[in-house]
């Protein structure tokens, strides 16, 4: 059948059609160009932040490249719901001349005040917490982000503490007669999050030999 379409649509839909075509290539060429140097940045943040965790200068293997993932489902360690997972997240081991010096462990908080919480909790060999950095949160500017580092240094209240130290009973917020401070106006983000680190000492305990052996 003849096209009917008056010329000038047709030369109109070619031009749409063909800057359509190009902003796609030149899109397609930019993500390319781009894609290695978003991953170095992406690897150069999460190095920084193991870093900062764990020092180098208490392990000598590369934590971003020896690592294993830890699943909701996995079977192969006791109690792994005391991390709150709800998706494959990555624990970094550290070892010094091949021994077992510490782990980096994903934690997840679900009963912050703005929503879930996304953690790294370090422990060394001897159940002694390393460092604690949170990775993504949703609370309140001002008030319960005060858990990020870059906000303030209220998460280092937990470098050198154990499942000893404080005591069990301790492991609270001062208004809950505990030994951390929690926010003015807010308590329950670091409730929930000395709670959380809690566990994650719990299972670190648990899991201490099975974790040696990753």
């Amino acid at each position: 059948m003849p096209d009917n379409t008056p010329a000038p649509l047709r030369r109109h839909g070619l031009v749409l059609g063909t800057a359509a075509f190009v902003a796609a290539l030149v899109l397609g060429v930019v993500n390319l160009l781009t894609a290695d140097r978003i991953l170095a940045q992406q690897e150069a943040a999460e190095r920084r932040a193991l870093a900062e965790i764990l020092p180098q200068e208490m392990h000598d293997n590369d934590l971003l490249e020896d690592t294993f993932v830890l699943t909701p489902e996995s079977t192969a360690f006791i109690s792994l719901e005391l991390l709150g997972l709800t998706t494959e997240r990555l624990a970094y081991p550290a070892r010094m001349n091949k021994d077992f010096a510490g782990i980096i462990l994903p934690l997840e908080v679900h009963n912050a005040y703005s929503g879930d919480i996304f953690l790294l909790v370090g422990i060394r060999e001897d159940g002694t917490i390393s460092g604690v950095r949170v990775l993504q949160h949703t609370e309140t500017a001002g008030l319960g982000d005060k858990i990020d580092i870059g906000v303030s240094d209220w998460i280092l209240s937990f470098d050198g503490r154990s499942l000893e130290n404080p005591p069990p009973s301790r492991w609270r917020v001062v208004k809950d007669g505990g030994d951390f401070d929690q926010f003015v106006g807010a308590t329950v983000t670091p409730r929930a999050l000395v709670a959380g680190v809690y566990r994650a000492l719990e299972f670190f305990s648990l899991n201490r030999e099975s974790l040696d052996r990753q």
